[in-house]
């Protein structure tokens, strides 16, 4: 079944799923049906007709992917066949009825000039994060749901040479690489009767063994992050990661935390050494409350002081204030640390100037920085005093 011919049979979804600006869209219940549109989150004005023409719609899309849901099974995950990702919550876990969550898949390919276009980073930012890739530096794309990772990450790797051999992992099929040498794993749960899951902890021990240049990986979330710190420190430059963090620090500390889930005797000094060798730059993106996302901070991973990793900011996003529309207004200012490995961006002959790095804006104070000092006026030179005459009487 084509995925035109699929999506006319879904009832008040098939409008939704055909509108571009709509990218998620949250069924709670029969009665209620919201969607994410440019960030926001709105009511629909149309409804299912009962909870049993919502199970009917639930059960048409579940069908073909080979899933069904029922009392039993009440939680569900599917792809669609225009890779749009579905969850599914029925009762008795769903006290408010069976709840169905879509997020769809941007078709269109996303370039850093669309980024540039939407306010997302600047053109310094861009330059920069280009020059990383170039340099073969490892970096870490972090970010709470929905504030754009994928996307990000989509965009970064366009940079990666045609010519190198490109490793994909990922739980969902949400990264779309263009270059010509790319393998695309991705894992699999286990079928109904608890057999046949493939972990990503799986595809990493299986990548590292491709003989990869490098190694991108999505969302992760478990054991995996001990291989992977060892892959990048056995000499997997130039590779990418995603998770889930509210910043830089978040980042750090949930990969740390999830290492050690794995391998609990691994002694916590030599875990962060570990860490601190294996990347060098974070991105951290945000969702903010107007919706719009941007590249909230750039920070470097300056190694390791006693028993701590060390983070130094790059660059930052400082919001100045809120339009009359709501729309919150900022500006990307760079914090005037320049990077450590700068001589490795040198090397890959990538020569950025020092003045990318030059404050523009006062980090702390949230202020411009005072205007030059206004030369003092020269003092004007002592005229000549007037001779004195004698009044007439």
């Amino acid at each position: 079944m084509s995925a035109e011919n699929f999506f006319q049979q879904l009832g008040p979804l098939e409008a939704l799923l055909e509108q571009p600006d709509i990218m998620e869209i949250m069924v709670n219940g029969y009665d209620q049906i919201f969607v994410e549109r440019h960030g926001k989150i709105e009511r629909v004005n149309d409804q299912f007709r009962d909870d049993d023409h919502l199970m009917q719609i639930i059960q048409l899309i579940l069908e073909p992917m080979g899933q069904h849901v029922s009392e039993s099974n009440p939680i569900v995950d599917v792809r669609l066949p225009d890779a749009s990702r579905v969850h599914v919550v029925i009762p008795p876990i769903a006290l408010t009825g069976p709840s169905l969550t879509i997020r769809k898949m941007i078709q269109r390919p996303v370039s850093m000039d669309d980024l540039l276009g939407w306010g997302s980073l600047s053109q310094e930012i861009a330059t920069f994060l280009q020059a990383c890739v170039a340099a073969r530096l490892n970096m870490i794309i972090s970010g709470g749901t929905g504030s754009g990772k994928t996307t990000l990450m989509n965009v970064i790797c366009q940079s990666i040479p045609n010519d190198e051999r490109i490793i994909v992992l990922q739980n969902d099929a949400e990264l779309a690489l263009k270059q010509e040498h790319v393998v695309v794993l991705e894992t699999r749960p286990a079928n109904l009767e608890g057999r046949g899951e493939i972990t990503m902890q799986q595809l990493v021990e299986s990548a590292v063994k491709m003989r990869p240049d490098r190694l991108v990986v999505a969302e992760l979330r478990g054991p995996e992050v001990g291989d992977l710190i060892q892959a990048f420190n056995n000499g997997y430059d130039g590779s990418l990661l995603s998770l889930h963090a509210i910043s830089p620090v978040d980042a750090l500390t949930r990969l740390e935390i999830m290492a050690l889930e794995a391998n609990p005797s691994l002694p916590l000094l030599s875990l962060r050494q570990l860490m601190a060798s294996a990347f060098d730059v974070i991105v951290q993106i945000d969702r903010l409350h107007d919706g719009r996302r941007r590249a909230v901070r750039i920070s470097e991973v300056a190694g390791l002081r006693g028993d701590l990793i060390v983070l130094n900011d790059l660059f930052e996003y400082v919001v100045t204030g809120q339009g009359e529309d709501g729309k919150l207004e900022g500006v990307f200012a760079p914090t005037g640390r320049v990077p450590i490995f700068m001589q490795q961006l040198d090397r890959a002959d990538t020569h950025l100037p020092a003045s990318m790095f030059t404050p523009t804006y006062d980090i702390l104070r949230r202020v411009p920085p005072p205007p030059p000092p206004v030369p003092p006026i020269p003092p004007t030179p002592p005229t000549a005093p007037k001779p004195f005459r004698r009044s007439r009487l």
